[in-house]
Parts: C-alpha cells; sequence; structure tokens
C-alpha cells in the first residue's frame, strides 16, 4: 500500500491499524500533511504502529525503487476501470493520492489506463474517504489471494 503525501492523521492511523491486521505493508510519500508523532496519528491507530510494516518515501520514485512490485495501480476518480475488474498479485502495490486533491496529473499520467482503478460510487458523489478507500482495494486484493495468513 502506498500513500503519496498523505494529508489527514486520522486516515493514516486507520490505514496503519488496517495494514497491521492485514499484513499488508504501508509506503508513506513525503511531505505528510503532519508530523509523524502526531496524537490524533497514534490515537487512530490505537496501539498497532508496532505491529505494522510502515516505511517513509522522500519521493514516490524512491518508493518504487526500493519495493518489489510486479504491477503499481493507481487509484483515482478520473478513472474508467473499475478495481474488481482488475487481478491483483501479493506484489501488487496499491497507490492513493491526499485527501482533499487526488493523485496529481503528472502521477497520473505515468501509468497506462489499465493501471488506473476507480471505486465505482454515485455519480453525483466526489470521492471516498481515504482510509474507506484503502479498506476496499485492500480487501479485493487480499481476497483474490485467498486471504494469506488470516484466520
Amino acid at each position: 500500500m502506498i500513500l503519496y503525501q498523505p494529508e489527514i492523521p486520522p486516515n493514516t492511523g486507520n490505514i496503519i491499524r488496517l495494514c497491521a491486521n492485514s499484513g499488508v505493508s504501508l509506503c508513506l510519500i513525503k511531505p505528510l500533511g503532519f508530523a509523524w508523532d502526531d496524537k490524533r496519528l497514534r490515537r487512530a491507530g490505537l496501539d498497532y504502529h508496532d505491529l505494522a510494516s510502515v516505511a517513509l518515501f522522500d519521493s514516490l520514485r524512491d518508493c518504487l525503487a526500493a519495493i518489489d512490485a510486479d504491477r503499481v495501480y493507481a487509484f483515482t476518480t478520473k478513472a474508467s476501470r473499475n478495481y474488481a475488474d482488475a487481478t491483483f498479485s501479493d506484489r501488487s502495490a496499491l497507490l492513493f493520492g491526499p485527501e482533499t486533491r487526488g493523485l496529481p496529473i503528472d502521477v497520473l499520467e505515468s501509468f497506462a489506463p489499465e493501471l488506473k482503478l476507480r471505486i465505482p460510487m454515485r455519480s453525483d458523489s466526489r470521492s471516498i474517504n481515504l482510509s474507506n478507500a484503502v479498506a476496499i482495494a485492500a480487501f479485493e486484493a487480499l481476497r483474490q489471494q485467498g486471504f494469506p495468513n488470516a484466520r
């Protein structure tokens, strides 16, 4: 899981908790919209921070060079492909943009159309909360893999 410049500490804390409970690693791309020791981040993540694999990167390029992803999917409301139509492997990386603006155009343009995914929602809606969108996508990827390491 990759969060590009996340802005809201409770969302990131919730995602850290999700990653700890699902065994998914999390990469955070700087700059963050909050201090790493923000109490709201800690509160949302409860005591799961030590159970999650979280790495901080200065840039998306640094992150992608460090992880062993066979495919990176960019989640955006601007995509036409439904996330449920994608095939995820245990080496797929799922990229999400900041809460208030999504992934920047230059980042989105670097992805082929089939690698840009959207979560279906009502046509008059703008977006789904970041931590909810990550949960939806993460559990579809895990479902496709038979929920490894889960009981």
